[in-house]
């Protein structure tokens, strides 16, 4: 197998704080830093989350703006992508970044249960963060959290609502969503396959399952996200030191199955992205 491997870096995500782990960056400068040494790890994609001061999780546009500005100047052709997630914000506000022309956004085109509250995604609203997307020509990553998600993003496809070939990530562990399990794993890819053979798909593990979707993503051929944002240990015992750390870990997978790392030049061709 040589079909080459993105590796998306989850930086910082909407919760973990410095308490749980103090390599979790928080301010803009602390991102872009670990942005970088995860680029130079082989990250190609940089999923994007911004704090306030105080680390709570905000969608203001200036400081994504501040972010993209930081990590086009020092990885210049890594892949720039934005959360549109609902931790950081309400209605429009979760889409209020788009019109500064990030590469990629995350888009949930369902509903589904999180550890302590419902991750809604209501169907006016994951039709307007889609139409922003074709507005601005941001390619949309697919967070499939449940099954109905892949049938979801398949039918906006075919009826225009999402550019063709989708892009679709299964993220499973998350606590009363999908868990990490190895069967509903490989139904999940014969099903995008079955519905849209020519989309492409990434793995992403929530926690202790962060490791093993990894493994198994790089293995059947797809592609995998890791970063700080998703889990901040390397084992039960062992916080992880930084997102480089945890890309390097990703890259050692790609390395024992035979899958190169994809440059961002490569990423980008694999996505359809302009350079």
């Amino acid at each position: 197998m040589t079909n080459p491997c993105i590796i998306c870096v989850a930086i910082t995500g909407s919760v973990a704080q410095k308490s749980d782990n103090p390599a979790v960056p928080v301010s803009i400068a602390e991102q872009i830093e670990s942005t970088h040494a995860a680029y130079e790890a082989g990250a190609s994609i940089a999923h994007c989350h911004v704090r306030n001061d105080d680390g709570s999780p905000t969608s203001d546009p200036d400081r994504f703006a501040l972010l993209m500005e930081g990590i086009r100047t020092h990885c210049p052709d890594m892949i720039v992508q934005f959360s549109t997630g609902g931790r950081s914000g309400a209605g429009a506000e979760r889409g209020g970044m788009l019109p500064l022309h990030p590469d990629m956004a995350s888009l949930t085109v369902g509903s589904n249960n999180f550890p302590t509250r419902v991750y809604e995604n209501p169907p006016d609203l994951v039709d307007w963060l889609a139409g922003e997307m074709l507005k601005y020509d941001i390619k949309p990553e697919i967070e499939v959290f449940d099954l109905s998600h892949i049938f979801q993003a398949v039918a906006m496809a075919q009826d225009g609502r999402l550019k063709s070939p989708l892009y679709v990530q299964f993220v499973m562990g998350v606590k009363n969503a999908m868990p990490v399990d190895k069967e509903v794993f490989d139904f999940y890819i014969r099903t995008l396959s079955r519905l849209a053979p020519n989309a492409q798909w990434c793995g992403a593990g929530v926690g202790a399952g962060q490791i093993r979707i990894n493994e198994w993503s790089i293995a059947a051929g797809g592609h995998t996200r890791t970063g700080l944002e998703d889990n901040i240990r390397l084992d039960r015992h062992t916080l992880a030191p930084s997102n480089a750390a945890l890309v390097a870990r990703a890259a050692d997978l790609c390395a024992k199955y035979d899958r190169p790392v994809a440059t961002p030049q490569q990423a980008r061709a694999i996505l359809g992205l302009e350079g």
